[in-house]
């Protein structure tokens, strides 16, 4: 998987760049746990969860319908690219939605959001149980199947480089916006892509804060889906803290294997839905 070592190289630099920018070690808020968290799931997700599910999901798609390997590999590449723009992008801002709606799911996202700040670190930050469940890496895995599988490979980075850009503490965007003559590029930029602002507020700490959307800014690399759905709200600042408010503390082992490890002051791991 080529793709792969691409991803890695971006991840790398936002790191990078945090180090130089911020704090990329030590993050302000940090608790003593974090580092394990955003350690364990990422080397997960990424060594186990994500490659397991593209492969079960495609050998599942081989056992239903055998025929219908490859049948869409002759199809324009912009048609491809928009199925996964459907089928991965679109499915996981409805997942990510219904994540801050149901207890269950919310059980299985709050380690995300435990997190006080922002930074590339949590990009994988999350229950281990969360990506197994989510449905647009099995859909991803059949249009993989169905013959996209170069095409998915140039849409994974591009998601995961907007998704990275959007997680880090390296506001990108913020300088951007003080270039008047840049003005109607932004506007249409905040409303097409996930950027640090428009991310950032859906970590908000405090309801109060006018830049918080705890409730809204579900868009992983397409922030248009906010737009579309009625989630969305751009303000061009940042909340003054990260995080959930009145949120009960969490050992890491709950963060991670909830509901199979639980804690016992903390058993249904439900937060402000």
């Amino acid at each position: 998987m080529p793709y792969a070592g691409i991803i890695f190289g971006i991840f790398i630099a936002f790191a990078v760049a945090e180090v130089f920018a911020s704090r990329f070690f030590r993050q302000d808020h940090e608790r003593r746990e974090d580092k394990y968290v955003e350690m364990i799931s990422t080397i997960v997700v990424l060594g186990l969860t994500q490659p397991t599910v593209l492969l079960l999901s495609s050998k599942l798609a081989a056992v239903i319908a055998p025929s219908a390997a490859d049948t869409l590999a002759d199809i324009p590449f912009a048609a491809g690219l928009l199925l996964f723009i459907i089928f991965d992008d679109m499915a996981q801002y409805w997942w990510h939605r219904a994540s801050h709606s149901f207890p269950f799911l919310y059980g299985l996202h709050r380690a995300h959001h435990n997190a006080d700040y922002m930074s590339i670190r949590i990009v994988y930050r999350n229950n281990i149980l969360y990506y197994a469940f989510m449905p647009s890496l099995w859909l991803s895995g059949i249009l993989i199947y169905l013959g996209l599988g170069a095409v998915y490979a140039v849409f994974i980075v591009l998601k995961m480089a907007v998704i990275f850009g959007a997680h880090s503490n390296v506001r990108w965007d913020e300088k951007l916006y003080k270039i008047k003559w840049l003005s109607p590029l932004m506007w249409l930029v905040e409303r097409t892509l996930s950027t640090p602002a428009t991310h950032a507020a859906h970590h908000g700490k405090y309801a109060s804060d006018p830049a918080t959307n705890y409730r809204g800014n579900y868009g992983n690399m397409l922030f248009f889906w906010d737009i579309l759905f009625g989630t969305a709200k751009i303000t061009r600042t940042y909340p003054e803290r990260i995080g959930v408010e009145n949120l009960a503390p969490m050992t890491a082992k709950a963060q991670l294997l909830w509901p199979i490890l639980r804690d016992e002051t903390s058993p249904t791991q439900e937060g402000p839905l």
